[in-house]
């Protein structure tokens, strides 16, 4: 009789393994439909465990109004959102507050992004490095921030170059004291903005690099020798190319045409509407292309409030107005961006001709290509399930569905 029970007890241990094998696989494994933002064609999306598994082409017939499959956006330039703020020191930046803004970016699509600390006193930028550094690890958000960029605060500190950065924070590039606000981040700053001509700034460059951080030139008049030499010694990118500058400036020497003349310096440029004409934008990527151009949004926590006046922690008053601009009236300059990448991804579209896989790539795959983020920003076998599902209406990016490492996070009302 013992025998008997002890085989029963077996079997019964046996088959609630097996089962609880079964449904730990069936959890695992998801797929999703939509029709390919490359090739147009539909497909499914096998993910198993956060990773894509496998793209297979199905037969299913075309839609009038198609739902698009694509890599999930990746934001380089995110100030903050939702209210929440990542360069202030009076922010609502506490753990919460990070996945907030975070669960608020994938309702639009962005499955990526490094919360930007623009230029702030030294004791304001290391405390909150230091709260953002544990977000990196945190597993709720997914791995949706890989590191981090500083936009200042060793730019330019003329009026207008500077831009909306507190004047009194600007400094001379300091390497030690950066290096004290990397150790605070965790060692995950991977993007710094700076202005080239400013003294220290090649010394500067040249030690970023060698550390593999990507340095951007913004916020700055420098010329053709000075950003010739700054991209000879490692600078990689143009953050917000068109912008970051005075109203007025030389139709000869500005620091526009040399960028735009260096093939080895990538750009990134706002889709908002308000911060580049669209004839800019046209000439901007006819030069660098598809594969030098990142679109970012230089999104800030003034997003999805209401249109007003607002006082920032520094004493600044900036407008919201109703069509979405967002001004720093003192200098008559904008003071980043309300509007998300989504709506630069469209606007790119309608106002270059460029294809949706060109916009795409220029919003999801080049970011993740210039921070050496290789499991990331491409939709095939082998990466991460980052996938953003959506329509695009009259050049409107409209997000379906949002997967972060084979999570669905995000599901539009209309599709429940």
């Amino acid at each position: 009789m013992k025998y008997r029970t002890a085989f029963y007890q077996f079997s019964c241990f046996l088959l609630t393994t097996i089962f609880l094998i079964g449904t730990m696989e069936s959890k695992a494994q998801q797929v999703v439909e939509g029709i390919h933002y490359h090739t147009g064609l539909p497909v499914q999306v096998k993910i198993s465990n956060g990773i894509i598994q496998d793209i297979v082409v199905i037969d299913k017939a075309a839609e009038e109004n198609p739902v698009y499959i694509a890599p999930g956006f990746f934001d380089n330039q995110v100030n903050g959102f939702a209210g929440v703020s990542f360069a202030f020191g009076d922010s609502d930046l506490t753990p919460e507050g990070i996945e907030k803004a975070t669960r608020e970016l994938w309702k639009k699509g962005v499955t990526s992004y490094l919360p930007t600390l623009t230029t702030n006193s030294i004791e304001v930028l290391t405390s909150n490095f230091e709260l953002l550094s544990k977000a990196v690890d945190n597993k709720s958000l997914l791995g949706s921030i890989p590191g981090f960029h500083l936009e200042g605060p060793y730019i330019n500190p003329e009026d207008g170059f500077r831009g909306a950065h507190p004047k009194q924070f600007v400094k001379l590039p300091d390497w030690d004291e950066f290096m004290k606000l990397h150790v605070a981040s965790g060692r995950n700053i991977l993007q710094v903005t700076l202005a080239p001509e400013m003294e220290g700034a090649m010394d500067f460059i040249t030690k970023a690099s060698r550390e593999g951080i990507v340095v951007a030139l913004g916020h700055h008049n420098g010329d053709m020798k000075t950003v010739t030499t700054a991209i000879d010694k490692g600078a990689k990118i143009a953050t917000h190319l068109g912008n970051g500058a005075a109203n007025m400036i030389n139709r000869h020497y500005n620091p526009f045409w040399p960028q735009l003349a260096d093939d080895r310096l990538h750009i990134s440029i706002i889709g908002d509407s308000f911060h580049l004409l669209p004839e800019e934008i046209q000439v901007f990527y006819k030069v660098k292309g598809v594969e030098k151009t990142i679109i970012t949004s230089d999104v800030t926590h003034y997003a999805a409030l209401e249109p007003g006046e607002y006082k920032t922690s520094t004493g600044e008053t900036i407008e919201l107005t109703e069509g979405g601009m967002l001004r720093y009236p003192a200098q008559n300059v904008l003071y980043g961006s309300a509007s998300p990448i989504t709506k630069g991804v469209g606007y790119v579209i309608k106002v270059t001709g460029c294809t949706l896989a060109d916009a795409v790539q220029m919003a999801s795959t080049n970011p993740a290509r210039l921070y050496n983020l290789t499991d990331r920003g491409v939709l095939e076998p082998g990466k991460r399930a980052d996938l953003v599902l959506f329509t695009l209406d009259d050049f409107q990016v409209n997000v379906h569905e949002t997967w972060v490492k084979g999570e669905r996070v995000y599901e539009s009302k209309s599709e429940k």
